[in-house]
C-alpha cells in the first residue's frame, strides 16, 4: 500500500472509532441545521478534527479542503501540489436517526489529479480503497464493478435534492425513466458509500446531481480503478467542480446516461 493511502486509512480509522463510540448514544447528540435538511453534529467536528491531525503530522505543507472547515490552512504560504478532499461523516442524517449507511471519505488530488481515496464504513467494518494504476480494493480483496449488460436487470443508486428543492421535479422525470427501464432504484442517503458500492458491484450505476468534492472524491476514484465509467451526466469529466456524477460499468454508462439526458430539460445545466 502506497505511504499516502496507508496514512489516509489511519485517518479514516480514527474518524470511525470516534463516530462508532457515537453511535452508540446517538440520542444525546447535539445536532446544528446548517440549512434546510444539512445538519451537522459534534461527531462530524471531532472525525474532521481527528483526520486532519493524522493528516497534517506526515504531510504538514499539503492542502485540505474539508466539509466542516473549509479550505484549511498550510504552515507556509506557498501553493502545494498535494489536497486532501475529506467528508468526516458522509450521511449525517442517516447516522442521526440509527440509519447504518454512513461513512468516512478522504481523497487525494495531486495536480489536480485524483491519485488515493479511502472510503471507510464504521458500522460495517468496511474499508474500500484505491490508489491510481494500482486498483480498488475492499478489505484487501480486489474490486470490479458488475457485468450486468441489461438496464432492465441493473439496480440502481441515486440521491435526491435534499438542501435545495427547486430541482425536485427533474429528478422527479428522471426517476420516473430510470424505474420502468431498470430492476430497481436506490437512494441510500451517502454519496461516497454509493459510488464505493458501484465498485463493488452491488450497485450496477449510480447518479446524483448538487454533490460537493468531499462527496465524491474518493468514489471516482474507486469507480475508476474497479473498471467502471465515470462522468457528468452530460459526458464531461469535471464532476468535482459541477457535482454531477453518473457512474456504472461499460455496458449501462452510456444506456444510463442516455436515459438521464432525455429526462432533462435541454438547458438545464449540470450544477
Amino acid at each position: 500500500m502506497h505511504p499516502m493511502l496507508t496514512i489516509a486509512v489511519k485517518a479514516a480509522r480514527r474518524a470511525g472509532a470516534i463516530i462508532n463510540r457515537a453511535a452508540r448514544d446517538v440520542d444525546v447528540l447535539a445536532v446544528v441545521r446548517k440549512r434546510h435538511n444539512d445538519f451537522v453534529t459534534e461527531v462530524d467536528k471531532a472525525a474532521e478534527q481527528a483526520i486532519i491531525e493524522t493528516l497534517r503530522r506526515p504531510y504538514p505543507e499539503h492542502a485540505i479542503l474539508a466539509e466542516e472547515s473549509g479550505a484549511s490552512a498550510r504552515s507556509s504560504d506557498q501553493p502545494s501540489e498535494y489536497t486532501w478532499i475529506i467528508d468526516p461523516l458522509d450521511g449525517t442524517t442517516n447516522f442521526i436517526h440509527g440509519f447504518p449507511q454512513y461513512c468516512v471519505s478522504i481523497g487525494l488530488q495531486h495536480k489536480g489529479v485524483l491519485t488515493h481515496g479511502v472510503v471507510y464504513d464504521p458500522a460495517k467494518n468496511e474499508l474500500f480503497t484505491a490508489s491510481r494504476g494500482r486498483g480498488a480494493f475492499l478489505n484487501e480483496r480486489r474490486l470490479r464493478v458488475s457485468r450486468r449488460d441489461r438496464l432492465a436487470d441493473a439496480l440502481i443508486g441515486t440521491g435526491f435534492p435534499f438542501r435545495d428543492l427547486a430541482g425536485l421535479d427533474e429528478y422527479l422525470a428522471m426517476m420516473r425513466e430510470v424505474t420502468q427501464r431498470t430492476a430497481g432504484i436506490r437512494r441510500a442517503g451517502a454519496a461516497a458509500l454509493d459510488l464505493a458500492y458501484v465498485a463493488a458491484g452491488r450497485l450496477d450505476g449510480f447518479w446524483e446531481i448538487g454533490l460537493s468534492p468531499w462527496d465524491i472524491a474518493a468514489g471516482i476514484l474507486l469507480v475508476r480503478e474497479s473498471g467502471g465509467f465515470i462522468s457528468e451526466i452530460a459526458g464531461g469529466h469535471k464532476m468535482i467542480e459541477s457535482g454531477s456524477v453518473l457512474a456504472a460499468n461499460a455496458h449501462l454508462h452510456l444506456p444510463l446516461g442516455d436515459l438521464l439526458k432525455r429526462a432533462r430539460p435541454a438547458s438545464q445545466p449540470e450544477n
